[in-house]
């Protein structure tokens, strides 16, 4: 079941799970399995999602997060910075 996002802090790591090429672009969170889903406009080439995500996280939750890993995977983790 798809909650609120939570609240995130500095140094935190986040499990995500990208759905590129979707018909909206937000993120939504999971409480059970505590991860969000980056529903993704771009397509999964040049980088294109993965500078979505950090961008969505910018507008959504007001912070800045870095990609750890994941650069070529649907699952991704980010950081908190």
């Amino acid at each position: 079941m798809t909650q609120r996002l939570p609240d995130i802090q500095t140094g935190q790591t986040i499990l995500i799970r990208a759905k590129p090429k979707s018909s909206k672009s937000e993120l939504t969170y999971d409480k059970e399995s505590e991860t969000f889903t980056a529903y993704l406009h771009s397509v999964p080439e040049n980088n294109k999602a993965n500078d979505e995500i950090v961008k969505l996280f910018k507008k959504q939750l007001k912070t800045k997060v870095e990609l750890i890993s994941g650069f070529k995977s649907k699952d991704k983790k980010v950081k908190v910075l």
